[in-house]
Parts: structure tokens; C-alpha cells; sequence
């Protein structure tokens, strides 16, 4: 369904090193740097069939999240979520909501770990078990 997902950063190498440990969880290497002739900065992270990428606006305004916006990220196992949480903390992001682990929903029970990049990006690190 999706091609690819950009957010805005205010920092391009502090994103790049939040990023660069947080999806290596999920075994994605490191990302094609693009700088473009306007001067701008943009990483694009490739996995599988998607690509995940961090941008400096173009527009040379400043960077914002999106208010009730989120980017799931699918992990392989419970283990996978935590590490996933834990390293976006460690390299840093900020932890929010509810702390890792299994939640009822209407789609069954899910694995979950919510997260803030230090731009405010709100993450989420998600497993399905079973």
C-alpha cells in the first residue's frame, strides 16, 4: 500500500544516529544519504519493499510531528518490541504511554511499545503473536 514514509527533522545527524540504532533492530542498514543542490539533507532507510525516510524541510521551515500521527514499525517477537523501545531511549527518544508489552485491541492481543524521536515523531513498535 505504501511506497515510502518521510518525517521532518531539525537535526539531520541526531536523527541519523536515533535511527540508524533503532532500525538496525529491525535489520535495516544503514541509509542512502541524498544532499540535494539546495542544500538540503535526506536519509532513506530501504527494507524489504519500503523505505522509511528523514528529511530537512525543504521549504526551510522548521520540522514538526504530527498530531495524532504514528509510524508502526512490525517487529518479529515481543523480545524485538522491547529492544526496539529500549534503543530508541537509549539513543535519544523518549518513552510514552504505557510501557512495552501485550495489549487487547479489537484486532486481537498485540505486542506494543510507543515512542517519541527527539524531533517528536511518535513511533510504534508492534508484534502480533500467535
Amino acid at each position: 500500500m505504501f511506497s515510502h514514509i518521510m518525517v521532518g527533522s531539525n537535526d539531520i545527524e541526531r536523527s541519523k544516529h536515533f535511527y540508524d540504532a533503532v532500525l538496525a533492530v529491525l535489520g535495516v542498514g544503514a541509509p542512502l544519504r541524498n544532499d540535494a543542490k539546495t542544500g538540503h539533507t535526506r536519509l532513506f532507510y530501504r527494507h524489504d519493499a519500503g523505505t522509511f525516510c528523514v528529511s530537512q524541510p525543504i521549504n526551510n521551515d522548521t520540522a514538526t510531528c504530527a498530531n495524532g500521527g504514528t509510524i508502526g514499525f512490525k517487529c518479529d517477537s515481543l523480545e524485538q518490541v522491547q529492544k526496539f523501545h529500549d534503543v530508541a531511549v537509549a539513543n535519544g527518544g523518549t518513552s510514552i504511554e504505557a510501557p512495552p508489552g501485550l495489549r487487547e485491541s479489537p484486532m486481537g492481543a498485540l505486542h506494543l511499545a510507543y515512542v517519541r524521536d527527539p524531533d517528536g515523531n511518535k513511533l510504534c513498535a508492534l508484534h502480533r503473536p500467535g
